[in-house]
This record gives structure tokens, sequence and C-alpha cells, in this order.
């Protein structure tokens, strides 16, 4: 009896079962990301030199931001350029609009998402809005 329990044993022990489910491949390994950022800090943003106000000039503001939106080619042809930026209060809560005359004009205009500084006076520019007429200007890219 001993040898019947035996041998049963060694049967059950052998039929336990299949070979282990196949395990999934492993995936590939995957680029570093960078670090993430702290919680609650703020990504790192491009500086931009602030512009100041000439001494002397009445009128004069300074608005730094963000640029929305670039008018590279001016309608009216006199060869300026204008830039909308999130940032300041020229022309509305927290929007700017510089117009940047011919000879203060940088060589390769900024972005979308580049930085301007400029400061000039107001005026009142060909749509009704109120916008800076850059005597100062700082562009750092984005």
């Amino acid at each position: 009896m001993r040898a019947l329990v035996a041998l049963v044993s060694l049967l059950l022990a052998g039929c336990g079962g299949s070979d282990p489910a196949p395990r999934p491949a492993a995936p590939a390994p995957a680029a570093k990301a960078p670090p993430a950022a702290e919680p609650g800090t703020a990504p790192p943003r491009a500086t931009v030199a602030r512009a100041q106000c000439p001494p002397g000039l009445d009128r004069c503001h300074a608005a730094t931001g963000r640029v929305l939106y670039v008018e590279a080619v001016d309608p009216d042809g006199d060869g300026d350029a204008h830039f909308v930026l999130a940032g300041g209060r020229i022309t509305a809560p927290g929007i700017s609009t510089i117009a940047v005359r011919r000879e203060l004009r940088p060589r390769r205009l900024p972005r979308i998402g580049d930085w301007v500084s400029a400061a000039g006076v107001v005026w009142t520019g060909s749509y009704g809005q109120r916008q800076i007429e850059a005597e100062v200007l700082h562009v750092a890219r984005g």
C-alpha cells in the first residue's frame, strides 16, 4: 500500500500542471524623460533684460511678455514691425502691443513664444489700440 501511495504522490506531483503561463515580454527601455519640476515650482523661463524708459521721455511706459503675434510686414509699407505680448497692460489687461520702427527692428524678428521687453511712448495705433512706440527693445529666445 505504501508503494501505491508513493506512486500516486509522484504522479500527482509530476502532474502539477503545464508550464507556467508565458510572461508578457518586458517593455523596451524608454528614453529617459527629463526630471519633472518639483510641485509648486514654475518651469525655467528665458530671461530678457527689462526695458527702461529713457530719461526725460514723457508718457513713456514699458512692457515685458511672451510674443503672441508678430506682424513682420506692415501694411502701410514703412518697414516697422508689430508684436502683441502676453504681458503688461498697455493695450488691454495682460496684453501689450509694441510697434518697432525700421531702425530699431531686430535682424531676426522674435517668434511666437519668445520674450520681448520694450519701452517707449504710448500712442494710439491705426486700429484705435494703445501701443508702445518702442525706443528701447530687448528680445530673448523662448
